[in-house]
């Protein structure tokens, strides 16, 4: 007897124990009951709030679906801008369910895998889209964010696109899915919006934009060549300015060498002018004397000679005069 009772409480306690989940904070709930949702008395998807809640054991089962708000990084991708210029954009975007019985309808049961591949070729397309309506340069100064606040709001809303896209048609399938498994009662939204998905997109962030390589290269070797055509152009306006002072240069030097030369012999015309004055004042003042010192100097020239020069004179010749008694020298002629 006390094998059976402790057989059925642990029955009981089994079918409690499956009866019984809990939603946490972050979380929402939603019934599958033989694998179909769950529906209140309008036809829509129960979602469970946070808390206890009780299910039938074996015959129901629980899904959860994250409610944070979730970071999404997009792979760095090439856009064209409205000027037909290449840009490697690297951005991200944050999102998250704002409809749990849409969003698991429309994903496959919350497959959130699902849901990120559909926002990304949307919030691709989005951001084609908006870029090609923009310059490089309106979108690099783009301070107050225009750039990603219309893409925001254009996958919020549904904005439709210059063209449709694979996204477009695959949000439309899902909505549509949506509709015949509500039949009808999901409430009106837009087909090309996320909120076909039951997904609301909170930001959108480009953290970097980038040139192509290849873009990058023409760019650096273009300014490259603007550089050196610059320092070409100072070097050439340097020397050719290293000319003209050197030119300078020379004419000052030959200007000054001629004035100097010319000065002196303007000194040495006035100083030979002088010496000659003083020596014919000398001469007219004492004739015996200043011949006297014409023969010293003569006598000096002729006895300082370098080498073994063999002078022979007489005695009674005139240039040796002052070599003799005073009485009877004479002045000497050089």
């Amino acid at each position: 007897m006390r094998k059976v009772i402790a057989v059925v409480a642990v029955i009981i306690l089994a079918l409690l124990y499956s009866s019984v989940f809990v939603v946490q904070q972050y979380e929402r709930g939603i019934i599958l009951r033989f694998a179909k949702v769950v529906r209140d008395a309008e036809n829509k998807p129960v979602v469970y709030e946070p808390g206890l809640h009780f299910k039938i054991p074996f015959i129901e089962n629980v899904k959860k679906l994250d409610a944070r708000i979730q970071t999404m990084n997009i792979q760095q991708d090439r856009f064209l801008s409205g000027e037909n210029k290449d840009l490697l954009v690297d951005s991200y975007l944050k999102w998250r369910i704002s409809d749990f019985s849409t969003y698991y309808l429309a994903t496959g049961g919350g497959n959130t895998m699902q849901a990120e591949t559909l926002l990304r070729r949307k919030f691709s397309d989005r951001l084609r889209s908006e870029i090609g309506r923009m310059s490089v340069n309106q979108i690099i100064t783009d301070s107050r964010g225009r750039l990603t606040i219309d893409v925001r709001n254009a996958l919020n809303e549904g904005t439709p696109s210059r063209d449709s896209s694979a996204a477009d048609d695959a949000i439309a399938i899902a909505a549509k899915k949506v509709a015949e498994e509500t039949k009808g009662q999901a409430p009106a939204i837009n087909m090309n919006s996320m909120a076909a998905l039951g997904i609301e997109v909170i930001d959108v962030r480009i953290k970097q934009i980038n040139l192509p390589m290849e873009v990058s290269e023409a760019i650096y070797q273009r300014m490259r060549a603007e550089r050196e055509a610059v320092a070409r152009r100072h070097r050439s306006q340097g020397q050719e300015q290293a000319v003209k002072i050197r030119a300078a240069a020379d004419k000052t030097v030959t200007e000054t060498l001629a004035e100097s030369e010319r000065e002196s012999l303007r000194l040495r015309g006035e100083g030979d002018a002088q010496a000659t004055k003083l020596f014919a004042d000398a001469f007219s003042q004492d004739p015996d004397f200043y011949a006297f010192i014409r023969s010293l100097r003569a006598y000096e020239k002729s006895f300082n000679q370098d080498g073994n020069d063999v002078m022979v004179l007489s005695p009674d010749s005139d240039f040796l005069r002052y070599m003799k008694a005073p009485t009877k020298a004479r002045a000497i002629e050089e």
